[in-house]
């Protein structure tokens, strides 16, 4: 038996979650078990607790392990390995991505896991999940993001903006981040060029344009975002902050979608989806100290249904997580 964090039905974290007794997971031939020392919290574990958007909820449910238990991604020390995995060994300290993440056991596959920097904490090292992919697939792949472009990143102190700054700047580009007051010299020393303090200045009425903006806010009109691209520009919808109603976050990539079917100015949604290629791009870039993972909170296990809720609030500075 092993502590982790269940799941019952949908709603807010208070009302659903519950910290309980389960069976340790077992895992096959191809199968690593991990002892886990740190879980991320990232908004997406948030819209699986409340199930927003609803029309994603036969996903959510494919997130959550057979023993009830939430997360995705984690970091500690391999506990067992399969009969046919020889990558990893039983003490390696490794990063990456399960089903039940949020408890003392995981069981994944070695193509999941990378070996944890040695730079990095377990809690950094856990970071390095869902947000960070987003960043890199949202940038690169979807954005094409090349060296010399001139990129807006909103919500830049955010999960995915804290990454996304620092990945733009790996790729060549120059990056301004929108962010508060309180966040401004946090952007700044994570390497963006230009921070603008969205409380009192609207980017949206300046004479800056962008080669590329990647909106993790949803804040602004899709008139206005249109209106800081370049010709060729290319705006990135990323969802919203608080996933609610029936589409939650999806509301401004979906609006993207549809005007850019009508309008010169492009537009485009995107889902990222993890990788072996893109975590063992993640990996070297950590372990160089290209990229460093930007802390929260860091809540043990008895405060994680606390630490889950306040994520919800959409206010983190880069990433919540809970310890074991």
């Amino acid at each position: 038996m092993m502590k982790g964090i269940v799941q019952n039905g949908f709603g807010d974290p208070p009302e659903v979650l519950k910290i309980g007794e389960v069976d340790a997971p077992e895992i096959d031939r191809d199968g690593v078990l991990v002892r886990v020392r740190a879980a991320s919290i990232h908004i997406g574990a948030v819209y699986g607790v409340r199930g927003y958007p609803r029309v994603m909820r036969p996903m959510f449910k494919s997130f959550i392990s057979d023993s009830g238990v939430i997360g995705q991604n984690l970091a500690g020390i391999v506990e067992a390995v399969g009969a046919d995995v020889t990558s990893l060994a039983v003490g390696d300290e490794v990063f990456g991505s399960c089903r039940g993440a949020f408890a003392e056991l995981a069981a994944t596959t070695a193509d999941a896991l990378a070996a944890k920097p040695t730079r990095l904490t377990f809690e950094q090292a856990s970071a390095v999940g869902v947000s960070a992919f987003t960043a890199l697939q949202g940038l690169r792949t979807h954005g094409d993001l090349r060296e010399g472009q001139h990129v807006l990143v909103t919500g830049a102190s955010g999960g995915v903006g804290t990454f996304a700054v620092q990945i733009a700047k790996v790729l060549g580009a120059e990056v301004t981040g929108v962010c508060s007051t309180r966040n401004l010299e946090l952007v700044r020393s994570i390497g963006a060029d230009h921070v603008i303090d969205y409380t009192k200045e609207d980017f949206t009425s300046g004479d800056a344009r962008y080669d590329l903006v990647l909106d993790n806010v949803g804040a602004h009109s899709l008139k206005a975002m249109r209106s800081v691209l370049t010709d060729d520009g290319l705006l990135l919808a990323n969802g919203a902050a608080a996933p609610t109603g029936l589409f939650g976050g999806l509301g401004p990539p979906l609006k993207v979608t549809l005007v850019s079917l009508f309008s010169k100015r492009q537009g485009r949604p995107f889902m990222s989806m993890e990788t072996e290629e893109d975590l063992r791009t993640l990996e070297a870039w950590a372990a160089a100290g290209e990229i460093t993972p930007v802390i929260d909170q860091v809540a043990p296990l008895e405060g994680a249904i606390e630490a889950i809720a306040k994520v919800g609030e959409g206010h983190n500075r880069g990433t919540s997580v809970i310890t074991f």
